[in-house]
């Protein structure tokens, strides 16, 4: 039972209530396009491109692609530093050195800008908008759900508990397509790590 104080706070300008019924029928309608027609059509789509040859490696050596990273030549040590064997060396300091060449220093790679494994390239390429896309239509989905549990104290306890489980579960999926995501950023950053370590 609401109090007569409290239901003159719950009031909602009309025109506010007509126009978050037009978004509730709007997610409603997308949301159910989505789970009769989007996701069957997207779920074949998908089976057909795990099919495809660029995913079904088994030999990793097929995707290897060479670095063009030329090796230097090594350096031979010679054991002149006890001063036995010849002339001693002193070091220099280069301090005074540093102050007249200012500016910042230009690493490069003496073949170019080292290439990204093309194929690597065009199957993140392919998979990446398909993640975003999942992500945006799983909240429009979770979103539904919401909005179709019904209120508290309506007694459909059951119903609601069943809501809330595909609405964590909706959460689950959204939450394991960013990590994956995530997942194409840190392969450039450390792919980023280690070139710059044996260049």
């Amino acid at each position: 039972m609401v109090l007569p104080a409290m239901a003159s706070l719950l009031k909602v300008d009309q025109e506010v209530k007509l126009k978050v019924d037009s978004f509730r029928e709007r997610i409603t309608s997308e949301a159910e396009d989505l789970v009769a027609n989007f996701f069957p059509k997207k779920l074949l789509e998908l089976d057909s491109f795990l099919k495809e040859p660029i995913l079904n490696i088994h030999d990793l050596t097929q995707i290897h692609s060479d670095m063009n990273l030329p090796v230097p030549d090594p350096i031979l040590l010679t054991n002149s530093h006890d001063g036995l064997g010849g002339p001693t060396y002193k070091k220099r300091r280069l301090d005074e050195c540093e102050e007249a060449f200012q500016g910042t220093k230009v690493f490069v790679m003496p073949n170019g800008m080292l290439k990204s494994n093309q194929q690597l390239v065009d199957i993140i390429e392919k998979v990446k908008p398909e993640i975003r896309l999942l992500i945006e239509k799983c909240n429009t989905v979770k979103m539904w759900v919401q909005l179709l549990i019904p209120r508290i104290g309506d007694g459909n306890n059951f119903g609601v508990s069943i809501q809330e489980k595909a609405v964590a579960e909706l959460r689950t999926v959204d939450s394991e397509a960013a990590f994956y995501l995530d997942q194409i950023s840190r392969y450039y950053i450390i792919r980023a790590k280690l070139v710059s370590k044996i260049a």
